[in-house]
């Protein structure tokens, strides 16, 4: 029932963005919100055991979203493009840095003492 409110509310938000947003950005919004959506039901169903070894394959996926967020800047600051192309930066970088902490404890478990 949750899911259901979460995409109601989603559906409600890009209908009214409609009003504010051209075509052009209203379309990579769909695509970033798609792009979550997704991505968070492809990690979160991976069993524990191969959650590492995932986040090398996200590590390299975040680096893609790292730069594709970069186009997404624009001389406009406060532009709604603009601001999910920072957030995206800042959420990709964060991702990056937690993989590659947890990669290398990882892989100090494996090593001979």
């Amino acid at each position: 029932i949750v899911f259901a409110l979460l995409v109601s509310v989603g559906a409600v938000l890009f209908f009214l963005l409609g009003f504010v947003m051209d075509v052009l950005e209203l379309r990579h919004m769909l695509s970033f919100t798609l792009a979550i959506i997704v991505g968070f039901f492809c990690v979160w169903s991976v069993t524990p055991a191969l959650h590492t070894p995932l986040m090398s394959v996200t590590n390299a996926i975040s680096g893609i979203v790292i730069v594709g967020s970069m186009i997404q800047l624009d001389r406009c600051v406060a532009c709604p493009s603009s601001v999910c192309g920072e957030l995206g930066i800042l959420l990709a970088s964060f991702n990056i840095g937690g993989g590659f902490t947890i990669t290398t404890r990882m892989l100090q478990m494996f090593r001979a003492k």
